[in-house]
C-alpha cells in the first residue's frame, strides 16, 4: 500500500461511468421508446442489437493522489495526466490555462524545427572568396556546435564540425586557384547578417544567464562551441562577444597576419569551404537531454527565417507556431517569446503538452526523435545522477519508468512526458508549479506527483 494513495476497483457490467457521474442502465443499453399495444400482435422475430463498447464494464477510479498534489512545495499547480492509449483526461488541475513553461517548451521548438526545416537538415558554415585580393568571407550559418578545438577533440557538442576543417578547405581551395597566385589571404570578413535585431532577449536575467549559470550566449549567426569559455562544459560562462571570439579562431587557424572586418559576401561569390552541423534530429535530441537553450534558440530563429516570419525573437512566435500547425491541436493560448523556454513570458497550457505527448509516444513524423531526447527518471540527462531528481524514498520508485524534459525558471519548475505506469499503461502528463517557494522543495512536489501518477496508473481519480 503507498501511502497517501488510496486504490480501489469497483467493476459495474454494463454501466459507464465518468468520474464523478453515473450513466443509467437505459442510457447505456441504447434502449428505444416502448412499444404500443396492439389487437392482433404478430408472432415476429426480435433482433437486439449487441452490446457496444461503450457498454462494456468499466470501473471507477478510486486512486487518490490528493495528498501529494497539495504539498506547499507547489505554490500554484497546474498539471494535467492522460491515458495515452484512450485519450482519456485522468487527471486536471487547470490544465487549460496557458503558463510558463520554462524548459519544457524545448520540445515544442524541436517539432516546429521538424517540420519546417526537416529532421535531416544540417546547418552550414561557409567561406567564400571576397570582392578584394587576399580577402575571403565567413557566413554565419547559425551553427552553434562549430568547434574551435582541433579536429580529433570532443566538444561538449557531440560530432560537431571543426574551425580548423573549415580553414584547411579554404587554405587548399585558395591555393588551388591560379587567379591567387602570390596573393596571401590577408583579409577575414565576417558576415553575420542572417539574423537582426537584439542578441538578448529583454526579459531574460543576463547576469544569471550568461554570466554565472553559463547557460546562454549572445544569439548571433556566428559562434563557436555555442561561445562557452570551456568548450567541454555543459554550463559556462559566455562572453561578451561571440563574434570576435569565432572571428578571431578561424583567423588563427587560416594562419598569417589576417585583419577581421564585418560585412556581407559578394552575391555569387565562390566558394571555398563548407562545413556542417549533425542533423536537426540530432541536435534536437542532445538539447532536450541537456537542456541546452544555445541550440534551441538557434532552431527557433531558423525555423522563423525558412517560415518566412523573419530573423529576429520576435518572429519566433509566428514561426514556432506555423511549424506546430502540421501536428492537429488547437493552438489556442500558445505563446512563443523565445525557443529556450527562458522567458517567462512563454505561455502553453498543460493541456497542448498532453496531447502533443501523446503524438511523441507513437513516434508521429518524426517527433520519436524528441521522446529519444527526454531524459529518463534517475538515469539520464537532467533528471540523471546528481541532478536530485527521483531519489527519495518515495519518488525513487519511478526510477526508469519517466521519460521527460524539466524546466526551470524563476516563476516555474515543470516536468512533462510520459509515465511507464506500474499498471503498465503509457500516461503523458504535464506538471506546472508557478510561484514555487524554494528549488529543492518544489523538486520534491514534482518528483513525488510523479510517482503517485506512476502508482495509480489507469487507476487515478481526479478527485
Amino acid at each position: 500500500m503507498i501511502a497517501g494513495i488510496v486504490i480501489g476497483v469497483v467493476i459495474l457490467g454494463a454501466l459507464s461511468f465518468g468520474i464523478g457521474a453515473a450513466t443509467s442502465p437505459a442510457s447505456a443499453l441504447g434502449a428505444g421508446p416502448s412499444a404500443s399495444p396492439s389487437a392482433t400482435p404478430t408472432a415476429t422475430a426480435t433482433t437486439r442489437p449487441a452490446p457496444t463498447a461503450s457498454a462494456a464494464a468499466s470501473k471507477i477510479r478510486t486512486c487518490s493522489v490528493d495528498s501529494y498534489a497539495s504539498a506547499s512545495g507547489f505554490g500554484t499547480l497546474e498539471a494535467q495526466v492522460v491515458n495515452a492509449t484512450t485519450g482519456e483526461v485522468l487527471y486536471d488541475r487547470n490544465g487549460s490555462n496557458p503558463a510558463p513553461t520554462a524548459s519544457v517548451l524545448k520540445m515544442l521548438t524541436a517539432a516546429a524545427a521538424f517540420s519546417i526545416l526537416g529532421p535531416d537538415y544540417r546547418v552550414p558554415t561557409t567561406v567564400v572568396k571576397g570582392s578584394q585580393p587576399g580577402q575571403v568571407v565567413v557566413i554565419g550559418g547559425g551553427d552553434v556546435t562549430l568547434s574551435r578545438l582541433p579536429t580529433g577533440q570532443n566538444s561538449f557538442y557531440t560530432n560537431a564540425p571543426h574551425l580548423d576543417d573549415l580553414a584547411n578547405q579554404v587554405k587548399q581551395a585558395w591555393a588551388s586557384d591560379p587567379s591567387n597566385a602570390g596573393q596571401q589571404i590577408t583579409s577575414l570578413v565576417v558576415d553575420t547578417s542572417l539574423y537582426s535585431g537584439p542578441v538578448w532577449e529583454s526579459s531574460w536575467d543576463e547576469h544569471e544567464e550568461r554570466v554565472v549559470e553559463g547557460s546562454t550566449p549572445y544569439m548571433t549567426s556566428f559562434m563557436v562551441d555555442g561561445d562557452r569559455n570551456d568548450p567541454t562544459a555543459v554550463e559556462s560562462p559566455r562572453s561578451t562577444d561571440p563574434v570576435g571570439r569565432a572571428a578571431n579562431a578561424l583567423a588563427d587557424d587560416l594562419g598569417g597576419n589576417i585583419s577581421i572586418s564585418q560585412g556581407t559576401a559578394p552575391a555569387g561569390a565562390k566558394q571555398l569551404g563548407q562545413v556542417l552541423s549533425q542533423p536537426v534530429s540530432a541536435l534536437a535530441e542532445q538539447a532536450l537531454t541537456y537542456s541546452d537553450n544555445t541550440i534551441m534558440e538557434e532552431l527557433a530563429r531558423l525555423v522563423a527565417i525558412k517560415a518566412g516570419t523573419g530573423n529576429s525573437f520576435s518572429a519566433i512566435n509566428a514561426g514556432t507556431l506555423k511549424g506546430l500547425q502540421s501536428y492537429g491541436i488547437d493552438e489556442t493560448g500558445l505563446y512563443f517569446a523565445d525557443g529556450s523556454g527562458l522567458s517567462a513570458n512563454n505561455k502553453v497550457p498543460a493541456s497542448y503538452l498532453t496531447r502533443f505527448l501523446v503524438k511523441v509516444l507513437n513516434r508521429e513524423g518524426s517527433l520519436g526523435s524528441i521522446y529519444d531526447g527526454m531524459p529518463v527518471a534517475g538515469k539520464t540527462g537532467t533528471l540523471g545522477p546528481g541532478y536530485g531528481r527521483f531519489d527519495g524514498s518515495f519518488s525513487s520508485a519511478a526510477v526508469g519508468s519517466v521519460n521527460a524534459k524539466t524546466g526551470w525558471i524563476d516563476t516555474a519548475r515543470t516536468l512533462a512526458g510520459v509515465i511507464h505506469a506500474k499498471d503498465g499503461t503509457n500516461l503523458t502528463f504535464a506538471i506546472y508549479a508557478l510561484n514555487y517557494p524554494g528549488d529543492d522543495a518544489a523538486l520534491s512536489a514534482i518528483d513525488n506527483l510523479t510517482t503517485a501518477f506512476y502508482e495509480c496508473g489507469n487507476n487515478l481519480s481526479n478527485n
